[in-house]
């Protein structure tokens, strides 16, 4: 495999003609390089005019390997050929360099280049690219490239230091300016330096100029330079306004990355240009800004195809659903004002933004059932949005890179009806979501007040979060984090919320349960005008007179688990459950009522033939529900094969004393028109090792949602049915 590297654009803010003295400097040898032991000039030219100077050298280098390797290679020191050509009058220097050493078995070849900063030419550019390919080496290929990688990530690091020290020498030297090349003056060509045994050249003697201080110059920055990037000496005393300007092809600059993106090792710099430079030539859409980028790579170790594997992923999900635009677009209904316990507060002593979420207070199945997914997950997406946007403005106001926001999270009040299960997997999806595409985002998790249901929740939860996110939360139960490591080692006094003991008064919703009366149908749900997601997690049923719903499940092991939970959204159903060791006939829609459409779905299973304790049994005591009713159970299986879960039409009874009906019947019957009930149903089958561990503390559910109606256990059957 070849590895690849390509550096930021380096600026030395001094001219062209004074870091060519310096660079000069470094021949035939340079002690703050201990590797680099000789060089030898090979050959060498100057144009006629004396504005161009090619020069060709036989570099030796004592590369820090293993004895028992060198041994085996048979060599002390490895050999590059280096090719310079200096051009005085466009004011460039170009340098190629390959090894000669070992050149059937492993290729090096590095490409430099400095020139004149396009928008300052008092001020040099310098950009360096290289590529590594071995192809055989004794069977020790992978340490061969280990040990390549870390001597020129080393080397790298060293480069710019290496001529900002000769840059210093030469001013100690009273020499601050070098004139430039000029047709009519005598250009005559550098004197050869000596070969590996001789001693280090006399460099000519440049004209010398008092050292002053030059101030550098006003900042330029108008509307065709809106990307300007601010430099990294802005921070650094009185040049708090000092501004880069842009460099060309919108290239990378290192004080930039250093400002706006963070200390990044010589190879991550490569691997963030060489991303940035694959996007901007084969990505067709918005190219995302790099902090972004950089994001991905972090997520991915920096390993460049997983990490442009899983962005591309991600700029598609983004231009498909338009969310770019989603801070100018979205408008949180009324009803996510009024209940999502959530908000944005102030900045943590990082200066990272500050997320506040209530979870605790929340009413998430109410949410659920009144907003439907997909407005539930557009919130929370237009909050991820908010946190990049205000990443961006604390990275400015607080002078530092800022990419990852602060997240408290108060969980009292959690009790079991947090652990609705559909509510559950619908913030999973949220999860997954956000992980896919918003890496990196989360700075620091603080989980406050966990109660004694909080280890239910967070084994669901955690298997579907990063390892590397689940490193940043830390967890305090009950009024741990008052006290010492607690919540003011992350979060300034003053900003502490009032509702965690603190005097400042926090602007995020108190919750609250969601009246019914907001709840939305299924049909309402699945109407939405966009979609983020290609499914729901409820589907709908219509209930007929002699024409029941019925959903088939095949069980493969014994003590699996049938969870449901559903909503009787009009007219009263029976609710059975059965088993049959052989399977149904293929699902049938009841012609009678010219079923078609998702939202009437209507299914029979059971075949008109099927005699009861013969065909099929009933595993479950018929459980009558009525309209506006939410039910949830779970059914422990005795025996694999078919279970067949029912809702049936409720026939009103009639009166024990009398074939007349009662007034009240009579009254109900006419309320469900047509003799139609609908419901909203969702299923899941558990593995009993996964219902044991996470799921059983639902069987002693009692909350504002639900109330335990019935409930019977065996050692190998257990239902609950809840409402």
């Amino acid at each position: 495999m070849v590895q690849k590297y390509q550096s930021p654009v380096r600026v030395y803010k001094h001219p062209f003609e004074l870091v060519m003295a310096a660079y000069e400097r470094r021949f035939p040898t340079c002690h703050l390089i201990p590797m680099f032991v000789a060089s030898d000039v090979v050959d060498e030219e100057t144009s006629e005019d004396g504005s161009t100077h090619r020069i060709e050298r036989r570099c030796a280098l004592d590369v820090d390997a293993p004895r028992l390797l060198k041994r085996i290679a048979g060599v002390d020191y490895v050999y590059f050929i280096q090719k310079n050509t200096l051009n005085r009058k466009e004011r460039t220097l170009h340098i190629e360099s390959h090894n000669e050493t070992f050149s059937n078995r492993v290729i090096i070849h590095e490409i430099c280049c400095y020139s004149v900063h396009p928008e300052n030419e008092d001020w040099t550019c310098f950009e360096q690219t290289a590529s590594l390919d071995i192809k055989s080496f004794f069977g020790f290929e992978s340490t061969v490239e280990k040990i390549a990688m870390k001597q020129y990530a080393s080397s790298i690091k060293k480069g710019k230091e290496i001529i900002e020290f000769y840059l210093k020498e030469l001013e100690d030297e009273g020499i601050t300016h070098v004139p430039r090349w000029a047709p009519s003056s005598l250009s005559l060509p550098p004197p050869r330096p000596t070969s590996l045994s001789t001693s280090p050249p006399v460099l000519p003697k440049l004209a010398a100029t008092p050292v002053v201080s030059t101030p550098l110059p006003a900042d330029g920055q108008d509307g065709a330079s809106q990307d300007a990037k601010q430099d990294s000496s802005a921070l650094q005393g009185d040049s708090l306004t000092e501004i880069l300007a842009g460099t060309p092809d919108d290239k990378l600059d290192a004080d930039y990355i250093k400002r706006y993106l963070g200390d990044l090792t010589p190879l991550q710099e490569s691997c963030l240009i060489r991303l940035r430079k694959w996007l901007q030539e084969t990505h067709k859409g918005k190219i995302p800004k790099d902090e972004h980028i950089l994001r991905f790579l972090r997520a991915r170790d920096f390993n460049m195809d997983r990490a442009r594997e899983i962005l591309c992923q991600s700029l598609t999900w983004r231009k498909q659903h338009q969310v770019d635009y989603l801070l100018e677009t979205w408008s949180s209904p009324q009803v996510l004002q009024d209940y999502y316990t959530g908000g944005w507060h102030h900045h943590d002593r990082d200066g990272r933004p500050l997320y506040i979420l209530r979870l605790g207070q929340m009413d998430t199945k109410g949410l659920v059932r009144a907003l439907g997914e997909e407005s539930l997950l557009r919130h929370v997406l237009s909050i991820n949005e908010e946190g990049l946007r205000r990443c961006e403005e604390n990275t400015k106001v607080f002078g530092r890179p800022i990419s990852c926001w602060t997240c408290l999270v108060d969980l009292e009040g959690l009790n079991m009806r947090h652990l609705w299960r559909p509510g559950v997997k619908a913030l999973l999806r949220i999860i997954e979501v956000v992980e896919a595409n918003y890496p990196e985002t989360l700075g620091r998790l603080l989980i406050l007040r966990a109660p004694r249901v909080f280890p239910v929740l967070w084994t669901l939860v955690s298997p579907f979060i990063d390892e590397n996110t689940r490193k940043k939360f830390l967890i305090y139960a009950g009024n741990d984090y008052q006290g010492p490591g607690g919540l003011v080692d992350y979060i300034d006094k003053e900003i502490i919320p009032d509702f965690l003991g603190g005097e400042c008064m926090c602007e995020v919703p108190e919750g609250g349960l969601v009246p019914k009366s907001m709840y939305r149908t299924a049909e309402e749900l699945e109407n939405e005008d966009v979609r983020l997601w290609t499914e729901t997690i409820y589907q709908s049923a219509s209930i007929f007179k002699g024409a029941p719903h019925e959903l088939l499940i095949e069980i493969i092991d014994a003590s699996s688990v049938i969870t449901w939970d559903f909503d009787v959204c009009k007219g009263d159903v029976v609710f059975n459950i059965y088993h049959s060791k052989r399977a149904p006939q293929p699902p049938r829609k009841d012609p009678a009522h010219g079923i078609t459409s998702p939202g009437g779905n209507n299914v029979q299973l059971i075949d008109k033939s099927w005699t009861l304790g013969q065909d099929y049994s009933m595993v479950e005591s018929p459980l009558t529900c009525k309209e506006g009713e939410s039910v949830q159970g779970s059914h422990i299986t005795r025996w694999p094969g078919f279970y067949i879960l029912q809702w049936k039409f409720h026939n009103m009874p009639a009166c024990s004393a009398t074939n007349l009906p009662r007034v009240d019947d009579v009254l109900a019957t006419l309320q469900v028109s047509s003799h139609k009930c609908k419901v909203m149903y969702y299923t899941e089958v558990l593995g009993s090792e996964d219902f044991r561990g996470s799921m059983t503390s639902l069987e002693s559910s009692h909350s504002g949602f639900s109330q335990l109606s019935a409930a019977t256990t065996t050692s190998q059957s257990s239902s609950m049915i809840s409402r």
